[in-house]
């Protein structure tokens, strides 16, 4: 297609070509096939290789942090006692935390950090009306007048969305699937998280999370037992326009994900957010080596099924296997 609109173009260019109505078509669709995946690829939310916007918000922030900690280190400032623990060759400090299997606290703690992000470095304040806290208040104490104006602290973010994973028993898978549809509602819809919408848009996200991502998920009128001044009625209505707004794409691909997940702890990383690490014992040692046989043999298992699949008829003789020798 794409050497077709070029020899295309370049003909009407050199005015050797009759153009006609079949061509012109040809050629719109070609132009907004390719426009569209372009337009995938750059949408971190559904493309791998695009990076993620928290993290590209929260640069501006990191870059000030490491110009103070260098100036600091110039006016020979003490930084204080380290806080990062390092292995050494008697002791090696690992974590729990795993693409699989994230820690809830930390996660959280992360996710709760990119919406803090979102919400400092936001480009406007475009929003819509469903989202407006002051129009669909979640609770009955009145909205302050500088509800709009002044940004939340990460503490009391982090505290907003704790309360709702532990009373709702949310995993921290949830917690990442949550970030993955808050950017894609920010960046389908063209919205901005700010201090008037991040409470209703951060609930929508983990309403729809939970639901697309556990087994077990949690209905609305849950919801309205933890919050208790909201209706049902209301929470519906936000999922249903949540849904609209996403253009009902609640897919998230496993490299989407892995994605969102590395990019945390990059994020932790950069704001000294230290995941918790523990030193490595015979315990947790023969722990990570189950673990690591029990996906060792289910990977066996996915890759002789797979082989099964594609072989022929015409080649069922003859087809054998060995394992690679390393020298």
């Amino acid at each position: 297609p794409v050497f077709y609109v070029t020899c295309c173009l370049a003909k009407l260019h050199t005015g050797r070509l009759l153009f006609t109505d079949c061509h012109y078509e040809a050629l719109m669709y070609t132009l907004l096939f390719f426009s569209s995946e372009l337009a995938s690829e750059s949408n971190p939310s559904d493309h791998a290789r695009a990076g993620t916007i928290f993290l590209s918000k929260s640069q501006t922030d990191v870059q000030d942090k490491r110009k103070s900690n260098h100036i600091n280190h110039i006016s020979h400032v003490s930084p204080g006692p380290l806080s990062k623990k390092y292995s050494s060759c008697s002791t090696i400090f690992i974590d729990d935390n795993t693409v699989s299997q994230p820690n809830l606290k930390s996660t959280i703690k992360c996710v709760t950090l990119a919406i803090y992000y979102h919400i400092k470095n936001r480009d406007s304040g475009r929003s819509l009306d469903i989202f407006d806290e002051k129009l669909h208040p979640l609770s009955r104490e009145p909205v302050p007048e500088d509800y709009a104006d002044v940004d939340p602290e990460h503490k009391l973010i982090y505290r907003f969305v704790r309360t709702l994973f532990s009373a709702a028993q949310l995993t921290a898978e949830c917690a990442i699937v949550t970030l993955v549809y808050l950017e894609r509602l920010l960046t389908y819809a063209e919205l901005d998280i700010c201090p008037a919408n991040w409470k209703r848009i951060v609930l929508g996200a983990i309403l729809l999370a939970s639901k697309v991502w556990d087994d077990q998920a949690v209905w609305n009128v849950d919801y309205c037992q933890i919050l208790k001044d909201i209706t049902v009625e209301d929470m519906n209505e936000m999922e249903r326009q949540f849904l609209e707004l996403l253009q009902f794409n609640i897919n998230v691909p496993a490299s989407v994900y892995a994605k969102y997940y590395f990019d945390l702890r990059q994020l932790a990383d950069d704001n000294n957010l230290n995941f918790p690490l523990e030193p490595l014992n015979n315990q947790r040692a023969q722990k990570l080596e189950a673990i690591s046989r029990l996906c060792e043999d289910k990977y066996k298992d996915l890759s002789r099924a797979s082989m099964r699949r594609s072989i022929s008829a015409d080649n069922l003789i003859g087809i054998r296997r060995s394992n690679a020798v390393l020298s």
